[in-house]
Formats: structure tokens, sequence, C-alpha cells
């Protein structure tokens, strides 16, 4: 079984000073960026490196999977 990316692209997002806003639903969570002024969903289980990327697209950040 793949091994969740979740917590690397956590660690990115955090040095990159985006921010925990709030739950959504399920395992969802909403974050802001203050480079794209933004929020976006990260999911708590992200196994996919694409997926993981297109997270860090939309706060604004280079590919990192």
């Amino acid at each position: 079984m793949a091994k969740s990316l979740t917590p690397r692209l956590k660690k990115l997002l955090t040095e990159a000073r985006c921010c925990f806003e709030r739950q959504g639903k399920g395992d969802h969570e909403i974050w802001f960026s203050p480079i794209t002024k933004r929020r976006f969903v990260v999911d708590n289980a992200i196994k996919s490196r694409h997926t993981a990327n297109a997270v860090l697209k939309q706060a604004g950040l280079p590919k990192a999977f």
C-alpha cells in the first residue's frame, strides 16, 4: 500500500507560510495561501503525487513530488 504524502505536503505548506483555517467535510482540511490569497482543500490521505502537486500549485508553490 502506498504511503500517504500528506505529512510531507503539510510540512511544505507550513514552511511557505500557508496556514490551516478549518476542518472541512470528512477528512479534508481548508488551508489558506498568502501567495495566491486563496483557500484550498487538503485531503488527509493523499497517495497520488499528481494530487499532491496539484495542491502545491493551488498554493502557488512549485512541484515537489
